[in-house]
């Protein structure tokens, strides 16, 4: 067996290293390059650095809204899963509707995926909350539509739906509209529940393991 580093805050110290060594960080906003660390994290891939579209106000609002207590609403299960409890700042609620024995009924209904009708279940909670999608497309799709009717408008939208169909015209639809809500999106078809997790997580405590092991 080859040797391997086995502690962690020497791992994340070293990937963080790697990641500001190859990623060119300077080019973003201070207060989102924690959150594009946490990205490259996630997934190993520096040049998704390339592709990031956002809004300078995008790390601020989130941070404002989590330490306010807002709710993280999550389009699938993996999303919230990857959400570290003990970095939110205020106990935040996640919340996740895809599989709320209403919505398969809703999506028959409204003739869209679980993952659009589950969006549906959320409009009470909307307000203010900090939306991170990592998977469907459809999702963010119709959260957009129902935005684009009058529905309230949330702190933040973290786009990382992932896939062949969809993904990356979705984004760009966050990218070039995004509703005067502050966002953040990996353009293209790459995305993911760990990078939307991810930017929650960053968003939410920075990058605490640069300073305490896990």
């Amino acid at each position: 067996m080859r040797p391997y580093e086995r502690d962690p805050k020497v791992i994340y110290a070293a990937s963080f290293a790697t990641v500001r060594a190859e990623a060119r960080l300077d080019r973003f906003p201070a207060d989102l390059q924690p959150l594009v660390t946490r990205l490259i994290h996630s997934c190993g891939m520096v040049e998704i650095a390339d592709r990031l579209a956002y809004s300078p106000d995008v790390a601020a609002t989130a941070h404002a809204a989590l330490k306010a207590g807002a709710p993280i609403l999550c389009d699938c299960e993996m999303v919230g899963a990857g959400i570290i409890r003990r970095y939110l700042p205020a106990g935040n609620e996640v919340i996740v509707t895809l599989n709320n024995p209403a919505t398969a009924p809703l999506a028959t209904e409204i003739g869209n995926t679980r993952s659009a009708a589950a969006i549906r279940l959320w409009k009470e909670r909307l307000e203010g909350a900090v939306v991170a999608i990592g998977n469907a497309p459809t999702a963010l799709f119709h959260l957009l539509e129902l935005i684009d009717e009058g529905w309230p408008h949330p702190a933040a939208i973290l786009g990382f739906p992932v896939g062949f169909i969809g993904a990356a015209e979705s984004k760009a639809e966050l990218a070039a509209n995004p509703r005067g809500i502050p966002f953040i999106a990996l353009k293209g078809r790459k995305g993911g529940s760990a990078m939307a997790s991810a930017a929650v997580n960053a968003l939410a405590a920075g990058l605490p393991e640069e300073t305490s092991h896990v």
